[in-house]
C-alpha cells in the first residue's frame, strides 16, 4: 500500500529510551516479570483508613537510585511525577548518547510530555487553602508540583531544552499523544529530536476517581488474581505509576552522529470521539488505528502484533475488542500489559509502547495477564494467553483511549539500516 505523502516526511526513529516502570526499570528485569506470568498488584495499606474508598490496589514503582546532582535546588520544583519524569528522560538521553550534548541547548531539540495531573499533594495544598481559608503550607513551587505541565516544564529546565515544549495532559493517552505530537513535529522539520512520553504518580485521589464509577477491582484479598482485561471474571482496572521517555530523532541527523537506533517510528493516528466523556466509541477507536496505518502507508495486514490499552473495565474492553476486530478481524496476535502493572495512567502509552518494541525485537510476546476465560461480549480476538508467544514480526501497534473520548495509535517498525 503506497503512500505518496509519506514518502515525502522526514523519517523519525528511536534512539534512547529511559523507564521506571512498576515491573522494573531495564529491559531484562521487565522481561523476567513479564515472562513469569505473574503481576506486580499489591495491597495498599497507606489507604486502608480512607474511609468510602473500596479499592486498596495498587502497583509502585520500586526505589530507584539517584545522582548526586539530584538535591535540594534541582529538585524544589518537583513533585513525585516530575521527579520520575525527569530522571527517566535523563536515562532516554544517556542511552541515546545525548546527555550533555550541545543539540540540548541548541532550540532543534525540545520536549513533549504528559500525565493526568501535577502531584496530588501540591493540589491538596490549595485545596486546603479554600476550604480553611489559609496559606499554611503554600509556597513558590507549590504550583510549580501541582500544575498539569508539570513534568515537561521539569524536564526542559533540568536539561536546558529550548526547543519547542508539548504539553499533553490527556489521561490515558498523555505519553502516547506525546510521542505522536514530537514524531510529528520532527516529521515536519520543526525539530531535529524530542524528549517524548508521559509519567504519573500513585494516589488514592486517582484511586477515588474511578472508584467513584464503580470501575475500580475491589479483589483486595487477591491482587494477584486482578486485573483480568478481557476476562469474564474481571471486576475493574488498578491503577499504577511510572514514567517512560524516548528521545525521538530524524532520521538522517542520527546517522550522521552515530546513534544507537532501537526502530522507527512510522505512523500516528489521534482523534476523538465526540459523543461521550466517558462512555468509549468503537467506530472512532478503529477509526484511529487506521489513521495510523494510512501515516505509516501500511495495511491491517503488515501489523504483527497490537498492544491493547486493555484497562479491565467493563465498556472499555468490550468497545476497544469490537474496535480492534473492526480493523484487523481475528488475525492479529493482541496483549495488554495492564495485568501486570495496572494502569499506569498518564505513563502507560510510553511505558506499553517500550516494552512492545522490546518485545518486537526479542520475537518474544507476553501473554494477557489473568486472562482465563474471555468475556463472550469481547470480540472474538487472537487474545495470547498461557504462556509468552514467538511471533517474528517487523511492526508493532500500541493503543491507548482515554477519558474524553481521546485515541491514539502507534506504529514501530523494526529498525533495519
Amino acid at each position: 500500500m503506497s503512500n505518496d505523502n509519506h514518502s515525502a516526511k522526514r523519517r523519525v526513529v528511536v534512539t534512547g529510551i529511559g523507564a521506571l516502570s512498576p515491573l522494573g526499570h531495564d529491559w531484562q528485569t521487565v522481561r523476567q516479570q513479564l515472562h513469569s506470568g505473574r503481576n506486580a498488584i499489591r495491597v495498599m495499606h497507606e489507604w486502608q483508613d480512607i474511609e468510602g474508598l473500596n479499592t486498596q490496589l495498587g502497583c509502585t514503582v520500586p526505589e530507584f537510585a539517584l545522582p548526586a546532582h539530584y538535591n535540594r535546588k534541582t529538585m524544589r520544583s518537583m513533585g513525585r511525577v516530575a521527579l520520575m519524569a525527569t530522571r527517566a528522560s535523563e536515562l532516554a538521553l544517556e542511552s541515546a548518547g545525548l546527555l550533555g550534548h550541545p543539540l540540548l541547548k541548541s532550540g532543534s531539540m525540545g520536549v513533549a510530555y504528559g500525565s493526568s495531573a501535577g502531584t496530588p499533594a501540591a493540589i491538596g495544598d490549595f485545596g486546603r487553602m479554600i476550604m480553611d481559608r489559609t496559606t499554611e503550607g503554600i509556597n513558590a513551587n507549590t504550583y510549580i508540583k501541582m500544575m498539569s505541565h508539570t513534568a515537561a516544564v521539569n524536564i526542559g529546565v533540568f536539561f536546558g531544552l529550548t526547543g519547542r515544549v508539548i504539553t499533553t495532559s490527556s489521561a490515558c493517552t498523555s505519553a502516547s499523544q506525546g510521542i505522536g505530537y514530537a514524531f510529528e513535529a520532527i516529521q515536519s522539520g520543526k525539530q531535529l529530536a524530542m524528549l517524548a512520553g508521559g509519567a504519573e504518580e500513585l494516589d488514592a485521589t486517582q484511586a477515588a476517581v474511578f472508584d467513584t464509577l464503580f470501575a475500580t477491582s475491589v479483589k483486595n484479598d487477591t491482587p494477584g488474581l486482578t486485573p483480568r482485561p478481557f476476562d469474564a471474571g474481571r471486576d475493574g482496572l488498578v491503577l499504577g505509576e511510572g514514567a517512560c521517555t524516548f528521545v525521538l530523532e530524524e532520521l538522517a541527523h542520527a546517522t550522521a552522529r552515530g546513534a544507537p537506533i532501537i526502530a522507527e517510528l512510522i505512523g500516528f493516528g489521534s482523534n476523538c470521539d465526540g459523543t461521550h466523556v466517558t462512555h468509549p466509541n468503537p467506530a472512532t477507536m478503529a477509526q484511529a488505528m487506521r489513521l495510523a496505518l494510512q501515516d505509516a502507508g501500511l495495511a491491517p495486514a503488515d501489523i504483527g502484533y497490537v498492544n491493547a490499552h486493555g484497562t479491565a473495565t467493563e465498556q472499555g474492553d468490550i468497545a476497544e475488542a469490537a474496535a480492534t476486530f473492526d480493523v484487523f478481524g481475528d488475525r492479529v496476535p493482541v496483549s495488554t500489559l495492564k495485568g501486570y502493572m495496572g494502569h499506569t495512567l498518564g505513563a502507560c502509552g510510553s511505558l506499553e509502547a517500550w516494552m512492545s518494541l522490546e518485545m518486537m525485537r526479542e520475537g518474544l510476546f507476553a501473554q494477557n495477564a489473568n486472562l482465563n476465560q474471555v468475556d463472550e461480549r469481547c470480540a472474538a480476538l487472537d487474545y495470547i494467553t498461557g504462556q509468552p508467544r514467538a511471533i517474528g514480526t517487523d511492526v508493532v501497534m500500541s493503543n491507548n483511549f482515554a477519558f474524553g473520548g481521546i485515541n491514539t495509535s502507534l506504529i514501530f517498525r523494526r529498525w533495519m539500516p
